[in-house]
């Protein structure tokens, strides 16, 4: 056999090898399909007051390391189980709205991703609250900066829930309103942003997946008289963030709008529900209510 011939066949049996030892090892072919995902928002994404915070830490990218799990590692949990490859990264600071990540943390967000979901303070304005002025102007400037990087980024905001410290205690916008209108106002200047902003897709309807979750009878509506047996709590101890139950209906819900798929095919022994402490009976009918709102325009079937 040719001299040079020789050569060139050892040169392609040596190549992977030298490909693995510079970290240029061709990637499995799956990953070939894998999409990135970005999060950004506050403590409602974060998973404040209840183990979802540290949840899976080390299954995502906390792109200020503070080992955050949160909602997006619960996101993350369900792909894996539904056979998806999503790379999800996220940035969170507590009681900030979006204009605070786009004065702050712009630079760190400012690349290509194929999917990102932005959080709002859950009041949208601390000095009125309810005025969504802020949320269209910031989620507008981020939308056009992703897709200034990928022109194919899809953009979802997430409309959050009601608050019962806002409802039922104290004074305010919402004070003495049923538990169901300020989830409701909220989706409804999220969906304003979204009217304003044509590179924004879409608004992913967690406050009425919770609606929907305490008209089902399936969580308890007023947590300040005690939680009636049989239904879950959707709010941790202060009445206001999330409880572990409110925070895996969100990832549901987010799940539902960015991947297409049926969380009901997860079972009620998915693992992120087993990890978390929640009963099969529960985790199956929260998965029912992501799904059932999430793909008829944030009604509920009752």
């Amino acid at each position: 056999m040719p001299v040079r011939l020789l050569l060139g066949l050892a040169l392609l049996t040596l190549a992977p090898a030298a490909a693995a030892q510079d970290g240029r090892a061709a990637r499995p072919a799956s990953h070939a399909a894998s999409r990135t995902i970005l999060f950004v928002g506050n403590s409602f994404t974060f998973g404040a007051n209840s183990p979802v915070r540290n949840y899976r830490a080390d299954t995502v990218t906390d792109l200020t390391n503070r080992g955050i799990g949160g909602v997006p590692a619960l996101f993350k949990r369900f792909t894996v189980e539904a056979g998806l490859d999503y790379r999800v990264s996220l940035e969170t600071e507590p009681g900030k709205g979006l204009n605070w990540h786009w004065d702050n943390r712009r630079a760190l967000l400012d690349r290509a991703w194929d999917d990102v979901v932005l959080q709002d303070a859950s009041v949208l304005n601390f000095a009125d609250h309810g005025n969504p002025s802020l949320l269209i102007d910031y989620s507008g400037r981020f939308a056009r900066m992703f897709a200034a990087r990928n022109p194919r980024v899809r953009i979802g905001l997430t409309a959050t829930w009601s608050r019962p410290d806002m409802i039922y205690r104290g004074s305010g916008k919402w004070f003495g309103q049923p538990i169901a209108r300020m989830a409701l106002d909220l989706r409804a200047a999220y969906d304003q942003a979204k009217a304003k902003t044509r590179e924004i897709a879409r608004v992913h309807p967690v406050g009425q997946a919770f609606n929907c979750a305490m008209q089902t009878g399936l969580a308890d509506p007023n947590p300040y008289d005690g939680l009636s047996y049989g239904q879950v709590d959707l709010w941790s101890y202060d009445h206001y963030h999330g409880s572990a139950a409110g925070y895996y209906l969100e990832a549901l819900t987010i799940f539902v709008d960015v991947t297409g798929k049926d969380p009901r095919a997860l079972g009620g022994r998915e693992q992120a529900a087993v990890d978390l402490g929640l009963s099969p009976d529960h985790a199956a009918r929260l998965q029912a209510v992501a799904w059932h709102v999430a793909t008829s325009g944030g009604r509920c079937w009752r």
